[in-house]
């Protein structure tokens, strides 16, 4: 499966998850989660941060084998 998803789609599925684990935490460090959602909430959290991982492996690999794609470091770091 991954060898059919194109170097930019995952760098751009890495930089949206990248935000929305960093919206979640914020949310979740709010006072605007109910108290009955807060584990809805949490799992949501979990389930984007897995997302972001697995996508990340599957960049890791592809930076090894294509040697002109950035780390992983500058391109979380970079302003798209």
């Amino acid at each position: 499966m991954s060898e059919a998803i194109s170097n930019n789609a995952i760098i751009y599925a890495i930089l949206a998850l990248n935000s929305e684990v960093d919206l979640q935490q914020e949310y979740l460090e709010s006072d605007d989660v109910p108290d009955d959602e807060r584990d809805n909430e949490q799992g949501i959290l979990e389930d984007l941060e897995q997302a972001f991982m697995e996508f990340v492996d599957i960049y890791k690999k592809r930076c090894k084998a294509d040697k002109d794609l950035p780390d992983l470091d500058e391109l979380l770091n970079s302003q798209i």
